[in-house]
């Protein structure tokens, strides 16, 4: 039984092809791991993903609760945003967060909700901050196992 090939995480919002960014605000994959994507082997990928979605929820379990991932799934699919049904639904929601129009989403309908400590931010807000901290995170890391590669090489 052939297997499919690992989905790409890209939900089309690519500043390292589009701005020459070394993180992508979008996927947060490293630009070498964009542009080489298509020659990594499945198991590449997967590390990709893993470590993708492991810096997410890091960020985003300290500020929302996931109470119902079919509902954030039909929230994605409505706003016509990719997911891997293979990540965490931590990992859709900072898709949706990034893609969607924050001013339109009720979290209780989408399947999540905020945590106590962030109930006065707005959804906008909280987009912000969550996105500015995974890209500091994703940058502390490649700084850490990465910096000495010549990435592009």
């Amino acid at each position: 039984m052939k297997t499919s090939p690992t989905r790409t995480p890209c939900i089309g919002i690519c500043s390292t092809t589009s701005i020459g960014d070394a993180i992508c605000r979008g996927c947060k994959r490293y630009a070498f791991e964009v542009i080489r994507w298509n020659a990594y082997t499945d198991a590449e990928k997967e590390a990709v993903l893993r470590r993708i979605e492991a810096l997410t929820e890091q960020i985003l379990k300290n500020r929302f609760h996931i109470q119902w991932p079919e509902a954030l799934q039909k929230a994605l699919d409505a706003h016509k945003i990719p997911l891997n049904p293979a990540l965490s639904p931590y990992c859709w929601l900072h898709s949706l967060l990034q893609k969607a129009p924050l001013a339109d989403i009720d979290p209780a309908a989408c399947g999540f909700a905020i945590v106590a400590s962030e109930q006065g931010a707005s959804l906008v807000q909280l987009a912000s901050v969550v996105n500015a901290e995974l890209l500091l995170l994703c940058e502390a890391h490649f700084d850490r196992y990465y910096s000495r590669v010549n990435s592009l090489a």
